[in-house]
């Protein structure tokens, strides 16, 4: 007799279960336990994993030490995406500057180079060259500027309406926690940066290959995969002689550019370090930034 009776049981428990994962939320009905398969969950309240591409890590990770935090959210295809456009925005600047020739341009080749160990097609690198070549005129500039806990950033902006740029920066700044701030630049220095991996390399290795290099200073860091990268900070001029000296050592590259580094650091904490990366990530989504440089320094 037990057997009808679970049966019947069973029968008018299902139409609840299939209420509930219809999305009409009817009233609960007390003493009465859905299976768990039923339960019905928002997208939004969905735990999905992050993938992270910092268009501005990417290209700038030598001097930030909190790779970690202010990655790029979002699908993996739309970060790779905005990557190779920032790459493509890097190759105008350059052919703008000295010519579609990379053995003639020197900074051509370094970004040219980034875009390879990127993995960014050959037929995007290509069309970026030619688009550059036929682009409307564009300024570059950069734009001082201060984010939250008081952190210093230099953001790089390429654009054919300066003054449409400016107010659009100026209103992510505010609804993210910063402002505009004269005087930003002077905690920056242009230097050249040779970034290498790090694997395998101790400290005491690494002091050791900057001083046979030339290279004034060695920093250790991370790139946007976690990765450990030591990068090699010189001399703008010196920049290509630094990587010649390094590759002679045996040591592979994986860029080398120029870079805005810091002269001093700025710690945050978790909050503040959370509002930075979301002020970042939001400038780095508007079309006209190519870079974001910072001063910010996690807490280890």
């Amino acid at each position: 007799m037990a057997g009808p009776v679970v049966l019947r049981a069973l029968q008018t428990l299902r139409p609840q279960c299939l209420t509930a994962t219809s999305g009409r939320f009817p009233a609960p009905v007390e003493s009465v336990l859905r299976p768990a398969s039923c339960v019905w969950y928002p997208p939004w309240r969905r735990s999905t994993p992050v993938s992270s591409l910092h268009m501005c890590s990417a290209l700038c990770a030598g001097h930030n030490k909190w790779s970690k935090v202010k990655h790029i959210k979002g699908p993996k295809d739309e970060a790779r995406g905005r990557m190779f456009m920032k790459f493509g925005m890097l190759i105008k600047i350059a052919v703008k500057e000295g010519g579609s020739n990379p053995d003639m341009n020197l900074n051509l080749a370094h970004i040219l180079e980034q875009c390879r160990s990127k993995n960014m097609p050959k037929v995007s690198i290509e069309a970026a060259i030619k688009s550059a070549e036929k682009a409307k005129p564009a300024t570059q500039h950069t734009i001082e500027a201060r984010g939250p806990g008081g952190c210093l950033l230099l953001i790089e902006v390429l654009t054919d309406n300066n003054s449409r740029c400016q107010q659009e920066i100026k209103r992510l700044l505010i609804r993210n926690g910063g402002m505009l701030s004269d005087g930003a630049r002077h905690n920056f220095n242009k230097r050249g940066v040779v970034l290498v991996s790090g694997k395998n390399v101790s400290t005491e290795r690494a002091l050791e290959l900057a001083i046979e290099a030339g290279a004034a200073d060695v920093q250790e860091t991370e790139d946007e995969e976690e990765q450990p990268v030591l990068q090699f900070i010189c001399d703008m001029m010196d920049l290509k002689k630094v990587r010649a000296s390094l590759e002679e050592l045996g040591v592979q590259i994986t860029s080398a550019g120029l870079e805005f580094v810091p002269r001093t650091f700025l710690s945050l904490d978790e909050g503040q370090l959370d509002a930075a990366s979301a002020l970042i990530e939001a400038l780095n989504d508007y079309p006209d930034v190519v870079r974001v440089w910072d001063n910010i320094q996690a807490d280890s």
